[in-house]
């Protein structure tokens, strides 16, 4: 029952007024149902004047009212309240609360997940401790919580991964930068778990041979990022890479403990067999499954190796069958500039989003060509044409948000939702427990085996890619923008004082 239909109370009071000689007496369903009716309306008038913005930690919902009787009246009036089916005797708990959303009020019978929710929330359990005393996963605490506040019975803590605009026009406020750009609700470990790998690519930009991470330290690292993110209000996001991830020997268990702590989960991979796919799915839907093309065949296979493209092809087809989200990366080369769209248009109802990253010149890489500087714009024009009749092509780099400008569109997130959200919302951690604030290009920050998290996330250096590129200070495009990190680096830059070559702002600061 919701607000739009509060009139079925009266409705439901003139009708038992009505009600036949074996029915109920009236009080013992009248006077409930009065109850229930000043409840509602109460709801209705504090959803007006009750504050339910999100607190330093969640908290119930102030406009919500838990009431008992002896019928199970919720589940009446919402199928229609007929008098000639009274409602059916037995002892129900209600609840009534506005959603935080919209304003709309809600009836419903409260359900054991709500319930449990309001008592962890209410009682400030440690859930850690309280998934040991019922004996479950912290991850399936965190999950009915998390429900409750999905349904608007529980206000959610407010996210404690804010920016904090060091570098961006004087004259920014909340009304220019919206909070999209500014406050991140989850933060993402890119976790390379081995450097074990399959393929061989041109522009590889690591081929070091790192021993595979320990289970027991894999394990360690994500109880780490569950209290990193617990401290913050934040949801974790596991994105599992290598190398080829499903090279550890113990793929699937990491895989498994990142879903017991209630994480999101992604893959950045190779093909994979039915079976290795199908002991992921079996434990959670991956949130996509990345894998990368070159181009198309011979392009491709140039780069990833002989064979390479119908294997990926035959994989994403796969993915499709299991309706596991795919998507496609490319690395943007000289070479291949001119393959983007052609592979656009071939993938074209077969995988779910396409994006590229301009090759950083690192590694195996700096011996490759990248795109030509003055081709970059009339590139990003015909992409952003090409996406009205492809739209699965997505938008990455920040870059774009000069045309968008242009257009007087909205800026988009780029590179991870924050402009370059390396270091802010997301780390890259190799098999050695080395952070990287992006894993495109060294830049390490600490080793969260040996510091923890936490301590890695507050150095200096991280603090310092988090500050980002001071050449891009006071531009108009900041919050969003930033250029690319690893590129500036590639093109022997130092990525935090000089400007994405790339970049071709006409009002950016001189």
């Amino acid at each position: 029952m919701e607000e739009s239909d509060a009139a079925s109370f009266e409705a439901a009071l003139e009708a038992w007024a009505g009600q036949s000689e074996d029915a109920p007496e009236n009080s013992e369903v009248v006077i409930p149902l009065l109850r229930l009716e000043r409840a509602y309306a109460e709801v209705a008038r504090a959803a007006k004047e009750a504050s339910l913005e999100a607190g330093d930690r969640p908290r119930p919902n102030p406009t919500m009212h838990l009431l008992e009787h002896a019928y199970r009246l919720a589940a009446w009036l919402r199928d229609g309240a007929d008098p000639a089916r009274p409602p059916a005797p037995g002892t129900e708990r209600a609840l009534v609360w506005s959603h935080p959303r919209d304003g709309t009020v809600y009836l419903r019978p409260a359900r054991d997940r709500d319930l449990l929710a309001l008592k962890i929330v209410v009682e400030g359990h440690d859930r850690r401790a309280l998934a040991r005393t019922l004996g479950i996963e912290v991850g399936a605490v965190d999950g009915v919580v998390r429900e409750a506040e999905q349904r608007g019975l529980v206000l959610p803590g407010r996210s404690r991964l804010v920016r904090d605009g060091a570098g961006w026009p004087a004259e920014s406020s909340d009304a220019e930068v919206p909070r999209r750009l500014k406050v991140a609700s989850s933060f993402t470990l890119q976790w390379h778990i081995t450097h074990a790998c399959d393929l061989h690519c041109k522009h590889c930009y690591d081929r070091t041979r790192l021993a595979a991470v320990s289970f027991d330290e894999g394990v360690a690292l994500l109880d780490d990022l569950w209290a990193f993110c617990d401290r913050r209000n934040v949801r974790g996001h596991v994105c599992f890479s290598g190398g080829n991830p499903f090279f550890h020997p113990r793929m699937v268990d990491l895989y498994a403990e990142a879903v017991a702590r209630g994480f999101e989960t992604s893959i950045l991979g190779n093909p994979v067999s039915e079976a290795e796919l199908d002991a992921i799915i079996d434990l959670q839907m991956p949130r996509y499954f990345q894998v990368s093309l070159e181009g198309l065949e011979a392009a491709n296979d140039a780069i990833r190796g002989a064979g390479n493209f119908r294997r990926v092809l035959d994989f994403l087809d796969l993915l499709r069958e299991r309706q596991v989200p795919s998507a496609v990366m490319l690395t943007l080369t000289r070479a291949n500039l001119g393959e983007v769209l052609p592979l656009a248009k071939a993938l074209d109802g077969r995988v779910d989003r396409m994006t590229f990253n301009r090759l950083a010149q690192v590694g195996e890489g700096k011996h490759l060509l990248a795109a030509p500087i003055e081709a970059y714009a009339p590139f990003l024009r015909e992409y952003l044409e090409a996406r009205r009749d492809l739209p699965h092509l997505r938008l990455k780099d920040n870059l774009f948000n000069i045309l968008l400008a242009e257009r007087g569109e909205p800026l988009m997130g780029g590179c991870t939702g924050f402009g370059c959200g390396a270091a802010f919302n997301f780390l890259a951690i190799l098999p050695t427990g080395e952070a990287y604030a992006c894993r495109k290009f060294p830049s390490p920050v600490g080793n969260v085996l040996r510091e923890g998290l936490e301590a890695v996330y507050a150095s200096e250096a991280a603090a310092a890619y988090r500050r980002g590129c001071r050449a891009c200070d006071g531009c108009a495009l900041r919050p969003a923008c930033g250029g690319c990190l690893a590129v500036v680096h590639g093109s022997g830059r130092d990525p935090l004082t000089q400007r994405d070559p790339y970049c071709f702002y006409s009002a950016a600061p001189a």
